[in-house]
Parts: structure tokens; C-alpha cells; sequence
């Protein structure tokens, strides 16, 4: 193990509960696996302890820290830079302190979508079916048109309070990219089936189908899938949900989102440290 020196590096996690995390073992490993001089920690800071959490960090001169929920929203208002990607989505998971100035990115849509590259799967001018708007969904969505997706069909119920937020950020995407994203009723299944004959993959990036509701499937049935479909998965509580269970029998390529969770935290590693996190010790430590 590394020791704590005069000259040791902070990062960490800033968020309400956070007792869970896998970020600390994830992250640790990393630097030390690397001889790096960093350390990353857990702080339980919610949306009313935030702005004084950020003042101090600010001061003590950190290297970056992440956020998880309820600060991913309010966190905007103490930076003082935004990425590409984060702006588009209004929300921020990893914040750099770029010399003393505090600089908010969103990793989750990048994370996910190394995932899918991992899988052999090209978007690039392609169709895409993705279920759900909520955090996960706008950021998958956000990434995948920056990066080609050539159309995405977004499935949401109509009663959702996050659809002003959604169609809002569907007419920037489609400035800024040029992909082509559609809003579309949970219950039009003649049209979902449609939409997934037509993509290359789907992705529930809801929580249906996650413990302890492992009977729930964000699809009517296997039969709305089809050999050729990939198929993604953001839940990893059970490894294998019953969405992945469908698209293994009907021959679909399928992935949980445990590859999401490692590379998000991966990316955040790449930009606090300017290496890349060495990920097959990772997962050996973490035992996936």
C-alpha cells in the first residue's frame, strides 16, 4: 500500500448515502496498482451541506472529487466550467480542479458507451431504442448522439415529471449533432416493436428488472426482440436480469451495467490523473 505523504493527492465521493460505494476500493486500487500518489475517500454530503463541502474542498486545493445522488443537479451551481457533455445534460458526476478552477464533467453516458464498444457494437449511423429519461437515460442519450448515432427512439411514459427535461435537451442534441431522437409513449407498443426492429441495440436505463423486483421487464415480451438486437442493461442487482434472460434465449447479444459503473469511474480516473485506470487489477480486486 501507498503511504499517506506531504505531497498525497485528494479525491473522493461526495453524496447521501454513500456507506455503499464501490468508488473507494475502485479507485485506490487504481493509484496503487500505479504508484500513484492519490487517495479517494467517501464524504456523506447532501444537497444542504454542499456548497460549504465545495468551498472547503475548493480551498484544500483537491485534485477532483465525484457526485452522486441528490448532488448531481445542484452541484452546477458552484462550478465554474462545464464539459460539452455536461452542459447538454445539466448534470455533473465528476468535478476537476483544473488549476483552481472547478470544471464539472458527466461520465455515465461515456461509460456506457465504452461498454457497448466493448460489445463489438457501432452505433455510428445507426438506430438506437433506449427506455427511460431519467439521470442514466439523458446522459446514454446525450453520448450516444455525440457519438454518431444516427437516430434514437427514447420510450418514457407521458406522465413522467422528467419530460419537459427531456424534450428540452432532445431539440439541443439535435442542433449540436444532427441525430435524429424521438419522444415516444411507453404504451405504443406497435411502435416500440418497430423501433427495435429497426435499431441495432436497446437500453433500459430504468431500474425495472433491479432487486428486489426481478420479475419486471422494461419489454412486453421476447418476442418484441430479435437476433442482430443487442441488448444493454443498466441494472447489475441481479447479474442477470430478466431482460438479459429474453435475449439470451432469442440469441441477442446482452450486457448488465457493472461495465458502465467501472468505465464511468474509469474515465473520472483518466481525467484526474492523466492515466488510464488499469482495469483488469480492478476487477480482480472488486472480483467481477
Amino acid at each position: 500500500m501507498i503511504p499517506i505523504t506531504g505531497q498525497t493527492q485528494l479525491t473522493g465521493l461526495l453524496g447521501s448515502p454513500v456507506k455503499h460505494s464501490i468508488s473507494p476500493m475502485m479507485h485506490n486500487t487504481g493509484f496503487q496498482a500505479l504508484g500513484l500518489d492519490f487517495v479517494y475517500l467517501c464524504f456523506d454530503v447532501n444537497e444542504g451541506t454542499l456548497k460549504d463541502a465545495v468551498k472547503g474542498l475548493r480551498a484544500l486545493g483537491v485534485k477532483g472529487f465525484n457526485l452522486t445522488m441528490p448532488n448531481k443537479n445542484k452541484i452546477l451551481d458552484y462550478l465554474d466550467d462545464l464539459s460539452p457533455a455536461a452542459g447538454l445534460i445539466g448534470a455533473v458526476n465528476t468535478v476537476e480542479n483544473r488549476d483552481g478552477k472547478l470544471v464539472g464533467h458527466n461520465t455515465d453516458g461515456i461509460g456506457f458507451m465504452r461498454a457497448v464498444r466493448e460489445q463489438e457494437i457501432d452505433v455510428r449511423g445507426k438506430s438506437i431504442t433506449l427506455m427511460g429519461i431519467g439521470g442514466a437515460a439523458t446522459a446514454i442519450c446525450t453520448q450516444a448522439a455525440l457519438d454518431g448515432a444516427g437516430k434514437i427512439d427514447v420510450y418514457a411514459r407521458m406522465t413522467s415529471r422528467f419530460l419537459p427535461r427531456m424534450k428540452d435537451l432532445i431539440g439541443r442534441l439535435e442542433k449540436e449533432t444532427g441525430c435524429a431522437i424521438c419522444l415516444c409513449d411507453n404504451e405504443d407498443k406497435d411502435g416500440l416493436k418497430r423501433s427495435l426492429e429497426d435499431s441495432v441495440l436497446v437500453v433500459n436505463a430504468t431500474s425495472v428488472g433491479m432487486a428486489p423486483d426481478e420479475d419486471g421487464c422494461i419489454l412486453p415480451g421476447k418476442d418484441f426482440l430479435h437476433e442482430g438486437l443487442a441488448v444493454g442493461d443498466i441494472v447489475y442487482n441481479p447479474w442477470e436480469t430478466k431482460l438479459l434472460r429474453m435475449a439470451k434465449e432469442m440469441g441477442c447479444k446482452g450486457f448488465n451495467g457493472y461495465a458502465m459503473l467501472l468505465y464511468q469511474g474509469a474515465e473520472a480516473f483518466r481525467i484526474w490523473t492523466g492515466r488510464e485506470m488499469p482495469m483488469e487489477v480492478v476487477r480482480e480486486r472488486l472480483g467481477k
